[in-house]
């Protein structure tokens, strides 16, 4: 029953020799590229994004592999956070935004639609990050959570490990009396936005904290961006958080399953993260391809604790120097090669169906 970090796929391990390189924190460079970009439809200038951490890991081998092949661009990603990637966008200093929430209704999309021309913003899912529940506890190695267990420590209301709410979940386990310290993020995350969303969708007799990428429940400890809190858990006994995967990885974090919609307590694996993904429902018009996650699944074998990472960018309206680039990277990174690199990564690829549909709308980009 001992949780097993493999790779995102059954036969991939996590981390391998590339992968591990590339698994770093946010301030960390990925080894050397595997992502086939030879195919891409090169583009030549410079580019700027910002936002989402969730997605760095990735942003970092997709432009590596592009730069290699494409000598005459040069792209920067920021991952500094969703809502600083936002405030970059709409304030017309980021070419595009990574984002592991959709903009909201009002303020966020009036912004963005005023940066670009008058014309409607496009959600571009991209990458999909399985959110880890990493602890540190001595001696536990086969941790299962249930979404309502989860919501009550987070929430400050179960204080030990050896609280009667986790021996529910954990019938067979020997847990010590160690104090919680519960990990959260400090700046605005759209990983937060999606734990959050999780909760209260899951627990929502729990869960009073409503959804948001700043975080209101009371106590706790707050960490700046993903790397923030996998350092913060790996140093901390009794420490557990909320993290992207390939954090948890790149720091050997245990991690809990949890419980789904049909009652089983999951590992997260790609398989099970992809039993959820596949189940999403694209809420958005036309090229604009927002989802809604049913953090429910009742999907045999699913892990229903995932988010996914927007591209933000114009449909209408980029600068004519910008737009070829804008155009060839996004194309690429929703590209097959693109996307598989991703189960090597910590993350799972889109299901093919979504995939051609983002490549198509990144290529109607005018």
């Amino acid at each position: 029953m001992k949780l097993k970090r493999h790779g995102l796929l059954a036969s991939v391990a996590l981390c391998a020799t590339l992968a591990l390189a590339a698994c770093g924190s946010d301030n960390e460079e990925p080894g050397g590229s595997g992502v086939d970009a030879s195919k891409a439809d090169c583009a030549t200038g410079s580019l700027n994004a910002r936002g989402s951490s969730a997605q760095k890991n990735a942003m970092d081998e997709w432009i590596k592999a592009y730069q290699q092949q494409c000598s005459g661009a040069t792209i920067n990603y920021q991952g500094d956070g969703s809502g600083a990637g936002i405030t970059a966008f709409t304030g017309n200093t980021a070419d595009f935004a990574g984002s592991d929430a959709a903009l909201k209704d009002g303020d966020e999309t009036t912004k963005a639609t005023t940066r670009c021309g008058g014309n409607a913003p496009l959600h571009l899912p991209m990458v999909v990050g399985p959110i880890a529940m990493a602890y540190n506890l001595e001696g536990v190695k086969d941790l299962q959570l249930s979404p309502a267990t989860i919501a009550k420590i987070f929430s400050g209301a179960v204080k030990t490990w050896d609280a009667p709410e986790i021996k529910a979940d954990n019938p067979s386990a020997t847990l010590p009396s160690t104090q919680i310290l519960a990990i959260h993020r400090q700046d605005s995350s759209g990983t937060t936005e999606n734990f959050t969303d999780y909760l209260g969708k899951t627990a929502p007799d729990v869960w009073t904290f409503g959804k948001g990428k700043d975080w209101k429940a009371p106590g706790g400890q707050a960490e700046q961006k993903s790397d923030g809190v996998a350092g913060a858990i790996k140093k901390s006994a009794g420490a557990i958080g909320y993290v992207e995967l390939s954090f948890a990885q790149v720091n050997a974090l245990s991690i809990a399953k949890v419980k789904n919609g049909a009652g089983e307590y999951t590992a997260l694996t790609g398989e099970a993260a992809g039993k959820t993904i596949s189940g999403a429902k694209v809420t958005g018009t036309g090229s604009d391809l927002k989802l809604t996650i049913d953090y429910t699944t009742k999907q045999a074998g699913a892990y229903p604790l995932i988010l996914v990472t927007y591209e933000i960018v114009c449909s209408k309206g980029n600068p004519a120097d910008k737009l070829p680039l804008i155009k060839s990277f996004l194309t690429f990174t929703a590209s097959s090669a693109g996307q598989k690199q991703l189960e090597k990564l910590g993350y799972a690829p889109l299901p093919e169906e979504t995939r051609a549909k983002v490549e198509a709308a990144a290529k109607t980009l005018a």
